[in-house]
C-alpha cells in the first residue's frame, strides 16, 4: 500500500513465512530495489519505520505476521559532488576531520537541498570519506540543523565510522551546546526527559506529543539571565532530530530565531528599542555546538575541541546583555 505525495511514500509490508528471522533493514530492502540500505537505517533511526505499530531497532529481527510501516521522502537522486567550499576545519587526520559548521549550511544533500552541503566541501576537501552513510551521507556519524552553527565530527573511513558510530550508541561522545532561549527560566539548572519523535500532524516537525517517540534526555544549566531571555549551557545524552529545539519549546522557552518551533515575543511588546532591529537582521538559530569530544577511533585516546561564538549570535547577546532588563512587557515563564 502507497500514498505518495510531493514524492514521499508510505508504504505498509507484512512479513510472511518466508522472511521470518530477517533483519528488520534487510527485510525493507528487499522489499524495494529503490531503497538503499542507508536510506532504511536513516528512517529507522529517525522514527520513520514501525513495527507492529511500534518503533524498532535496526537490528531486530521479525516474524511472520508482522506489520511493518515505512514512510521515505523524496529520494535525491544523484550521488553528492565534491564542490569547493570553504572549511572551517579543527582537525583532521588520516580517520577523522572536526570542522566548525557554520548556520546555513545543510549536513548533507535532500530533497530542497540538492548540492552546496557540508558533504560536497568535505568530498572536495578530502577527495574520499567513508562510505557506509551512502552516496549521500557519505563520513555522516552525526547532524546538526541547518541553522544551527558549531563543532560536527565526519569519518574518512569505515573503520572509523563504525567506531564512531559504536561511540554515539554507547554515549562516549559528549557534545554541549550553547542556546539563547526566549524567558527568564526559573532555577539554575535542570532536564528534561520527554520522549521525541515525529509531529503526528506534520512530519517536517518533531514534536513531544508523538505516540511513536523515542526517550530523549537534554540537560540545562543557566549561564545569564537577561530578563526576557536566558543563555543555556545545553548537554544532550541522545541525539533525536530537533531534541533541543523540540524540548525548550515545550517548556514555553523556544530558542531565539526558531520560527519551527516558537517565534518568541513580538518585537513591539519588547522594552529594549535595541532588540528589534537586532533579532529582525538574526536569521539563523541561537543554538551553537560549542563543545565536543570523543575517543580517536584508532588510539583511543580522548580528544577534545571547542568552536567559539559565532559573531552574528555574539552580537545579539551582546544586545540583550546592553539592557539592566532587556524585559517583555508583562511577561513571566517558568520551566514546568
Amino acid at each position: 500500500m502507497s500514498d505518495e505525495v510531493s514524492g514521499a511514500k508510505d508504504l505498509v509490508f507484512q512479513v510472511d513465512d518466508r522472511h521470518a528471522g530477517l533483519r528488520l533493514d534487510v527485510f525493507l530492502a528487499g522489499c524495494d530495489e529503490s531503497f538503499s540500505r542507508s536510506q532504511i537505517k536513516a528512517a529507522i533511526e529517525e522514527g520513520d519505520v514501525l513495527v507492529n505499530g511500534v518503533l524498532p531497532k535496526v537490528s531486530q529481527h521479525l516474524k511472520a505476521g508482522d506489520s511493518v510501516s515505512l514512510h521515505l521522502e523524496a529520494a535525491v537522486e544523484a550521488a553528492a559532488v565534491p564542490q569547493e567550499i570553504p572549511l572551517d576545519i579543527l582537525y583532521e587526520d588520516e580517520s577523522v576531520i572536526v570542522v566548525n559548521k557554520p548556520a546555513g549550511m545543510v549536513v548533507h544533500p535532500a530533497p530542497g537541498n540538492p548540492d552546496r552541503t557540508l558533504v560536497n566541501a568535505l568530498l572536495f576537501h578530502c577527495g574520499d570519506l567513508s562510505g557506509i552513510g551512502g552516496v549521500l551521507r557519505p563520513g555522516i556519524v552525526h547532524r546538526l540543523d541547518k541553522e544551527t552553527s558549531g563543532l560536527l565530527v565526519a569519518a574518512k573511513s569505515d573503520e572509523a565510522h563504525r567506531n564512531l558510530s559504536g561511540q554515539f550508541e554507547t554515549r562516549h561522545v559528549h557534545k554541549q551546546y550553547l542556546a539563547l532561549v526566549w524567558g527568564d527560566v526559573k532555577g539554575s539548572f535542570g532536564e528534561i526527559t520527554l520522549p521525541v519523535g515525529r509531529h503526528p500532524q506534520d512530519r517536517k516537525k518533531m514534536s513531544t506529543k508523538s505516540r511513536h517517540g523515542r526517550n530523549a534526555l537534554t540537560l540545562w544549566k543557566v549561564r545569564e539571565r537577561f530578563g526576557a531571555a536566558t543563555l543555556l549551557d545545553i548537554e544532550i545524552h541522545t541525539g533525536r532530530t530537533h531534541q533541543i529545539r523540540v524540548h525548550l519549546s515545550e517548556k514555553g522557552y523556544p530558542v531565539v530565531g526558531d520560527a519551527t518551533y516558537g517565534r518568541g515575543p513580538k518585537r513591539s511588546s519588547l522594552n529594549n528599542p535595541g532588540l528589534a532591529p537586532a533579532l529582525k537582521n538574526f536569521d539563523r538559530h541561537a543554538l551553537h555546538a560549542a563543545k565536543l569530544s570523543f575517543l580517536h577511533p584508532k588510539t583511543g585516546e580522548r580528544l577534545v575541541f571547542s568552536a567559539p561564538v559565532p559573531k552574528e549570535m555574539e552580537a545579539l547577546i551582546a544586545v540583550f546583555r546592553g539592557s539592566p532588563n532587556a524585559g517583555l512587557q508583562n511577561r513571566t515563564d517558568r520551566l514546568k
